[in-house]
């Protein structure tokens, strides 16, 4: 099969001819239809993350089963399917409170495994990460929810519950943030966006933002103070800086809850986050990892009636070529949405 291949940390990704994969026992192999391209994606390029080389990249992805392992019972070949980023065991503590996107012994496609940046992936642990993909719902639109999507949904309803009219900042309007947005605004919630990218801002405008601020903006967190009457009551670093981080935390008000996204990774030493604000102000910082299979149905469900049009975060799709070319300036590509892998161009 036809695969994006990383030789090396940070080398140049090929367009290779690799062996397909086999289905292990308990899993199946699907053929790619889609599948998102991100920034973790590019960190995993850079060599922030444990990957062995060469390595095969994307983690996000929706197609078809064209192998079932030994002892897969829900699943079978030519259902349309997708899969959280993180793939849970089924058999851990975490697992079985329903917490799979934490589970110790995790596996994530295009990370611990070869990925679906090519024409088909293995997947593990089938019965337990495998996703039915709703007829109404196309390859592309499901792909997306597979990191980004979904790691927003569940961290605005999940971790920081958002409630209808509370004021959000959400820092960085890519593919994350503008999930961000399309999802606060579903929730009833008051946005304000900041990014560096005129075209990100206009797409979140377009998305239904109140605010739409410029990173380089004098005091990003005075202008938030004044515009939300105090600061918003929830704030997310949908990017994963030092400074990201900082603008979102202090644009919130007393007894704000900041929700961390964006991989803050210890690029030049440990990342420095204003703890001494989160202690005055008693914030609360959470994490959101993704989302496990069992909570997917809630948010498909809204997809369909078309409460959430995930859909329309979808900037372009390009072949693996591009995505070769791609990878290694994802960090600096102006982009305004998500991108979108077809791997059969």
């Amino acid at each position: 099969m036809r695969a994006v291949v990383v030789p090396s940390i940070a080398a140049e990704p090929e367009v290779r001819e690799v062996d397909a994969p086999v289905a292990p026992d308990g899993g199946v192999v699907v053929e790619v239809r889609a599948t998102g391209m991100c920034r973790s994606d590019w960190h995993g390029w850079a060599g922030h993350d444990d990957i062995a080389f060469p390595h095969v990249p994307g983690h996000e992805l929706a197609g078809v089963v064209v192998e079932v392992g030994a002892g897969v019972t829900l699943w079978g070949v030519g259902d349309r399917v997708t899969v959280p980023f993180v793939c849970g065991c089924g058999t851990c503590e975490w697992c079985l409170a329903g917490d799979a996107q934490v589970c110790r012994h995790q596996r994530q496609p295009g990370f611990t495994d070869w990925g679906s940046f090519a024409e088909r992936v293995a997947l593990f642990e089938a019965d337990v990460n495998l996703v039915a993909i709703p007829d109404a719902v196309d390859f592309a639109t499901a792909a997306s929810l597979g990191c980004r999507f979904a790691t927003a949904y569940r961290a605005l309803t999940s971790r920081a519950h958002v409630a209808d009219g509370e004021w959000v900042t959400i820092v960085g309007a890519g593919g994350v943030g503008l999930s961000t947005v399309m999802i606060a605004q579903a929730l009833g919630a008051h946005v304000v966006v900041v990014d560096r990218n005129p075209e990100a801002l206009a797409a979140a405008s377009a998305l239904g933002a109140d605010h739409a601020l410029l990173a380089d903006d004098a005091d990003l967190a005075t202008a938030i103070h004044e515009l939300t009457d105090g600061g918003s009551h929830v704030s997310v670093d949908a990017v994963g800086s030092e400074q990201t981080c900082s603008v979102a935390v202090h644009s919130l008000r007393r007894r704000g809850r900041h929700v961390q996204i964006g991989l803050l990774q210890p690029i030049d030493g440990h990342p420095r986050v204003p703890m001494d604000r989160v202690i005055g102000w008693e914030l609360d910082l959470l994490g959101s990892h993704g989302m496990a299979a069992v909570d997917y149905p809630g948010m498909l469900d809204l997809i369909v009636r078309g409460t959430l049009r995930p859909q329309d975060l979808i900037e372009r799709t390009i072949g693996l070529e591009e995505a070769a070319d791609l990878l290694p300036r994802f960090d600096r590509a102006t982009v305004a949405g998500m991108t979108m892998i077809d791997p059969s161009r």
